[in-house]
């Protein structure tokens, strides 16, 4: 087993306590209303304020909640479509509202995030169907460039609005994907190295899992469901994926990588050193979290001007 205390600094055990004493390990094991009301909490807990020069609105796109950041002058180049993470069972537009608020400033683009539906009452395919949604009407309202971004659950949902609408024809620069649950095999590789790491245990993906599906199984072949399991990678934009190195997940980025590489396309994964699921929340405490974050950053607004950020700067 990895030897976490090694893995881990300083900085990021004591985000990884504070965390617990607002969402204890043990919470994915609480009846669903009792687990989102502690996730709520921690996140107004961890929430950073908005950063100046940001107008907010909250409206609809293709019937799903959305809300809208949008920097000042000059007018964003490009658009980003944001789905947060919380298993499909947790999180809204206030778990990730901060994050995605630095986002827009610091990219300089417009910042859309989804509130698509929640499992138990919503199963899967209702996440999916309304991030497709909400995306498409999205690029119908804000024509130009646009980035698909998400991260745990969200980065799963973002992969397969970007399978599912690549022949489209709409102008989707770049996918960026921020430690992802793609459906990687949960009996070998990181979820067995990394099951019982901080944050998040394979326990608690298998628990997601069961949760997300009516029949309490995944699906191996379905890829609006698992993007791993698609039969096809052609076609997809150039992806960028940041993965925690502590987390039953962290293989699932490499894996998809490799297969958008063997199809012809641009990817790049990074695999970030001593982090753990969730270190979004940490970006302002932990130096690893915080350079994770500006390269983040910097990927989508490379992607939304059509250049391949691992070329470059990353």
């Amino acid at each position: 087993m990895p030897d976490y205390q090694k893995l881990i600094d300083a900085e990021t055990w004591a985000f990884i306590r504070e965390s617990e004493s607002w969402y204890p390990p043990e919470t994915a094991t609480y009846p669903i209303d009792r687990q989102r009301a502690i996730y709520d909490a921690m996140c107004r807990a961890f929430h950073r304020g908005y950063p100046p020069g940001l107008s907010v609105e909250d409206r609809p796109f293709g019937g799903v909640p959305c809300r809208v950041y949008c920097p000042g002058a000059p007018a964003p180049a490009a658009t980003v479509v944001y789905l947060h993470g919380g298993g499909f069972v947790v999180g809204g537009l206030e778990s990730h509202d901060d994050v995605c608020a630095e986002i827009a400033v610091h990219s300089g683009y417009r910042v859309v995030a989804a509130d698509y539906r929640l499992a138990p009452e919503h199963r899967h395919p209702a996440h999916f169907d309304d991030a497709l949604a909400a995306f498409r009407a999205v690029a119908a309202a804000f024509p130009g460039p646009l980035v698909l971004a998400g991260d745990s659950a969200g980065g799963n949902l973002a992969a397969a609005v970007a399978h599912a609408t690549r022949k489209l024809g709409l102008p989707l620069r770049g996918q960026v994907l921020i430690y992802p649950g793609l459906g990687g095999d949960k009996d070998k590789g990181s979820y067995i190295d990394h099951a019982e790491a901080p944050m998040l245990t394979r326990d608690d993906v298998l628990f997601y899992g069961t949760v997300r599906y009516e029949s309490g199984v995944e699906p191996q072949s379905d890829p609006t469901a698992q993007p791993l399991a698609d039969h096809d990678f052609a076609g997809l934009p150039p992806t960028l994926i940041h993965v925690a190195e502590c987390d039953p997940l962290a293989d699932d980025g490499p894996a998809y990588t490799e297969k958008v590489r063997r199809a012809g396309g641009q990817a790049h994964c990074v695999i970030e050193p001593g982090l753990v699921h969730g270190y979004l929340r940490a970006r302002r405490t932990v130096g690893r979290a915080e350079r994770s974050f500006a390269l983040i950053i910097e990927g989508i607004r490379a992607l939304g001007r059509g250049e391949i950020p691992w070329r470059g700067a990353l």
